[in-house]
């Protein structure tokens, strides 16, 4: 892991983040990890920490409108759609996938590296309760080879966003 490099040294995205974190008091410069970490479990494994402390940021589109809605989850945890769309949609309103180029447009970032802040347009951003079982996450930084270190409590900070239950249910553990 490379820490602290210069802020002209990074590409654009990180270089957003970082700003947006100083400008916010952030105490956690954006690092650079030597490898790609496009999934969580590459995250957790460059980091040596566990997968539930990535806290991953997913990207959903609401339709008609094509606005963004950015829900940030525990990297070991699914997001059900559902009970997003039930918390972002009024009548009328429905929740999809987003594609590569929308995520791209809308967040000024590529899949792998998008930040929970510093995004070209303003999201709906929600906040998965179960990130708060961590006294420490890590966020993608605008880059996949960036992360930033947090706490839960600095994620509602940061975003304003409201947390929720916004993950599937726990599978029964078999008997």
């Amino acid at each position: 892991m490379t820490m602290e490099p210069t802020l002209s040294s990074l590409p654009e995205g990180v270089q957003r983040v970082a700003a947006a974190l100083r400008e916010l008091a952030h105490p956690h410069a954006p690092v650079l990890l030597d490898d790609a970490a496009r999934t969580a479990q590459q995250a957790a494994d460059a980091l040596g920490v566990s997968l539930g402390q990535i806290a991953k940021s997913i990207i959903f589109k609401r339709k008609p409108e094509g606005l963004a809605v950015l829900v940030i989850t525990s990297g070991d945890r699914r997001v059900d759609e559902a009970k997003v769309q039930a918390l972002v949609c009024a009548s009328g309103q429905r929740l999809g996938r987003a594609d590569a180029a929308f995520v791209k447009a809308q967040t000024g970032f590529s899949i792998g590296g998008v930040a929970p802040l510093a995004h070209a347009s303003e999201p709906v951003t929600l906040i998965d309760r179960e990130l708060f079982r961590f006294t420490e996450v890590w966020a993608a930084a605008g880059h996949p080879h960036a992360v930033f270190k947090l706490q839960p409590q600095d994620l509602q900070r940061l975003t304003g966003a409201c947390v929720a239950d916004v993950v599937e249910a726990a599978l029964a553990a078999a008997p």
